[in-house]
């Protein structure tokens, strides 16, 4: 239980770090991986309350979880990254 407390005690003052990073983040890509990895943390949450409660729903949970973070995190990194990617196609030809 104490384990729990610590490792729960760790995820808030990371949480709280990346909050500030997602506010405060002067680029917009700043504030991507800020809310990636705050997706992280709630995977780890997830799994860490799956051990503990001894239920394997919260595992699958937070399986999916990440793996729609992944995709967002791609999803939004094109969309920050599309002008370059528009710029190196016209360089080609």
């Amino acid at each position: 239980m104490t384990d729990l407390l610590i490792f729960a005690i760790f995820f808030a003052a990371l949480a709280i770090m990346n909050f500030y990073r997602f506010i405060k983040g002067p680029t917009a890509a700043d504030r991507m991986v800020a809310a990636d990895s705050a997706d992280i943390l709630i995977s780890l949450a997830m799994v860490l309350f799956s051990l503990y409660s001894g239920r394997g729903i919260y595992l699958d949970i937070s399986i999916i979880s990440a793996m729609l973070g992944i995709i967002n995190t791609m999803l939004v990194g094109r969309y920050l990254d599309r002008g370059r990617w528009l710029y190196h196609a016209e360089d080609n030809h």
